[in-house]
C-alpha cells in the first residue's frame, strides 16, 4: 500500500510533463521533496520559530529562511533559472504558514521551467561556487542540501516532543497497514 500523506502542497496533477521522459523523475522528485519540507514545516507553531536545541544551532526560523534563500541561489545563480529578486523571497510575516505558502509559490514556477529543459541544458557545465559542474549535478546537490535541513527540523520536532510526519516511510508517529520498514537483517536480506 502506498504512503498516504495528510497534506500535499503540490499534488501530482500540478507536476508538468518533462520535455524528455528521462527527466520526469527530476520534476517528480523536486515536487516530492518540496512536499516533504512543507509537511515538516507545518508541524511548527508560530511560538516554535525561535527554538534552537543549542546556542550554536540555527533556530527553526533561521533554517526556514535559509531554505528559501539558498534554493533561490542554487536555482538562480548556479543553474541560471529565472528567479524573483532575493529581496522578494521572505514572507512579510514569520509564521510557519507564511513560509509554507512562500515555499510552494516559489516551487511551482521552477517545475514549469525545469519541465521545458533539454538534455544539453541539463548537461551543460556551469560555475558552482569555486568549481564547475553539470546543472543536473547541481540540481541533485540542491535536493541533498534540502534533505539535510529537513532532517534538522525533524530532530527539532522530536526534541520539542512533537509528532514527526512521514517523509520516506513510517515514523514512530505515522504508520499504515502494509508499511515494511527495513529494521531487521531478515528484511534487508530480501531480494
Amino acid at each position: 500500500m502506498p504512503m498516504k500523506y495528510t497534506y500535499t502542497a503540490i499534488p501530482d496533477s500540478h507536476i508538468p510533463e518533462a520535455s524528455l521522459v528521462i527527466f520526469q523523475h527530476l520534476l517528480d522528485t523536486y515536487a516530492s521533496e518540496t512536499n516533504k519540507v512543507i509537511s515538516v514545516w507545518r508541524c511548527f507553531s508560530a511560538e516554535d520559530m525561535t527554538f534552537r536545541p543549542h546556542v550554536r544551532s540555527k533556530t527553526v526560523l533561521e533554517i526556514m529562511k535559509h531554505q528559501l534563500l539558498s534554493e533561490r541561489r542554487f536555482f538562480g545563480e548556479f543553474m541560471s533559472m529565472p528567479e524573483p529578486p532575493a529581496s522578494q523571497l521572505l514572507p512579510a510575516h514569520e509564521t510557519p504558514e507564511d513560509y509554507v505558502r512562500k515555499m510552494r509559490e516559489l516551487a511551482e514556477p521552477r517545475l514549469r521551467f525545469i519541465a521545458n529543459q533539454t538534455e544539453a541544458w541539463w548537461l551543460e557545465q556551469v560555475p558552482f561556487f569555486d568549481v564547475v559542474r553539470e546543472r543536473i549535478w547541481i540540481f541533485w546537490r540542491r535536493l541533498l542540501h534540502t534533505s539535510h535541513h529537513r532532517a534538522q527540523l525533524t530532530v527539532y520536532l522530536r526534541m520539542m516532543n512533537k509528532g514527526v510526519p512521514s517523509t520516506y516511510g513510517p515514523t514512530a508517529d505515522v504508520t499504515w497497514e502494509g508499511a515494511d520498514p527495513t529494521q531487521t537483517v531478515e528484511a534487508a536480506s530480501r531480494k
